[in-house]
């Protein structure tokens, strides 16, 4: 077997001879396997090749043959006692030689290398035959029996080839059903069937659970899809029989840990994933900041709806990281204000007034940090023994402030209000408070 490399042709011939063991002496014909070891060291099957067919003890030409999928062909019309030449050449593949083939050789492979795909005319060929005549390394004669080592050789790559092919289609079969799954279940998701996205997710994340680049993305969703469907059954259980109060929350609280859980095995992953590809940096990047929002919310749900109150703790934990990571500021901030509300909900008011703070370092205007941190610090500084001044008036300043930017409709609107006048009767005044002022307190 010959490659379009005309300088090395003299020296590799020996090493390219392909050969096969004569298995039907008078089939009248041949058959191979073309197959290319590409640059990563892959080897893959070549379809479509073209096997072009010359007699070389007389002159004559056969009608070629093409390769199937599996890079497979067959040579028909030998004749008993005839020599043949096989060419080879294919899109991708530099062209080969096979010679010394005759009626009945079988399990030729010809092992072929990256190229341009440039066939040999016949007088190329039948020229490269002559002149490896002239050196006495004519391969114009018999195919050879291949040696123990060369059917070892020759049965390995063939092992590999099976063993790469295999993979790919399962990898092919893998992404299939994570595309098919993440598109089905973000379409319950959007619908409002928490249930048959959870179902979706899972079925996708089963498909590979420990390839970061799909299951960290399969896992937020469901973290996501949990904490919706913990809210949906939260609302319903308040809403009942409050001797049942007990039971219907149970449901509430398993989905919140789950939520948690699926959060850290996102996270998880994302530890192992470096991706070195620009894209996939910026894709990684974002999935490791929505599980961590993910999992702040999780917490946040079992703080706010007095399932757990010692994740409040764990949620400051988490936060700094997510604060740390997280470039986005109005997402960032909305993450805070979840955690802020719900550990304010709680009683929590020492911690709600950290977070509230986290908010202001960046939105030294948001409104909904503005009177939560007001009401948190009058809240804290009201109940101090002895009551703490300072601490009630920065709060009355900020909820002055809240008064000034938030919009009438604002949830919180009467409430603040209500607070501000309260403490005008007790003889504190509000201090104006600026834009900049107030990011320097915070």
């Amino acid at each position: 077997m010959f490659r379009r490399n005309y300088f090395t042709f003299l020296l590799a011939i020996a090493l390219f001879t392909t050969a096969g063991t004569a298995v039907f002496a008078q089939s009248g014909m041949a058959r191979g396997t073309v197959l290319v070891k590409k640059a990563d060291g892959s080897v893959a099957p070549v379809a479509d090749a073209v096997i072009d067919v010359y007699r070389t003890d007389i002159k004559g030409k056969l009608p070629s043959a093409k390769t199937n999928k599996k890079g497979e062909f067959t040579v028909l019309g030998l004749l008993p006692g005839g020599r043949y030449l096989l060419s080879i050449s294919a899109p991708g593949i530099r062209s080969d030689l096979a010679s010394g083939i005759k009626a009945g050789d079988e399990r030729i492979v010809v092992n072929a290398i990256e190229g341009d795909g440039k066939p040999f005319s016949e007088e190329e060929a039948r020229n490269l035959i002559n002149k490896a005549a002239a050196t006495n390394q004519s391969t114009n004669q018999p195919a050879k029996e291949l040696t123990a080592a060369q059917k070892k050789e020759q049965e390995e790559l063939i092992k590999k080839n099976e063993q790469i092919t295999a993979n790919n289609k399962k990898v092919e079969n893998i992404n299939a059903v994570v595309n098919r799954t993440l598109k089905e279940g973000n379409e319950q998701f959007n619908a409002g069937n928490y249930d048959g996205a959870i179902a979706k997710y899972d079925e996708g994340i089963n498909a590979d659970p420990d390839f970061a680049g799909t299951a960290s993305i399969l896992l937020n969703n469901k973290a996501s899809a949990l904490v919706k469907r913990a809210i949906a059954k939260y609302n319903t259980a308040i809403k009942g029989d409050p001797a049942n109060i007990k039971t219907a929350m149970e449901p509430v609280k398993k989905d919140l840990i789950d939520s948690v859980s699926a959060s850290n095995r996102s996270l998880e992953l994302m530890k192992s994933d470096t991706p070195s590809d620009p894209a996939a940096q910026k894709r990684a990047v974002l999935e490791k900041n929505r599980a961590y929002a993910n999992l702040l919310d999780g917490y946040s749900r079992m703080v706010g709806m007095n399932i757990d109150s010692t994740k409040g703790k764990d949620a400051l934990l988490i936060l700094e990281e997510y604060s740390a990571s997280e470039t986005d500021v109005a997402q960032k901030s909305k993450t805070h204000l979840i955690l802020a509300e719900s550990l304010s909900r709680s009683g929590d008011l020492t911690n709600s007034v950290v977070v509230y703070r986290k908010i202001l370092e960046t939105s030294p205007d948001n409104p909904d940090a503005l009177g939560g941190l007001g009401l948190s610090l009058v809240g804290l500084g009201s109940g101090a023994t002895p009551i703490n001044t300072a601490m009630v008036q920065e709060g009355l300043n900020l909820m002055q402030r809240f008064t000034e930017v938030a919009p009438d409709t604002h949830p919180l609107k009467a409430d603040v209000k209500s607070a501000v006048d309260y403490l005008k009767t007790q003889q504190l005044t509000p201090q104006k408070t600026t834009k900049s002022t107030t990011k320097k307190k915070t």
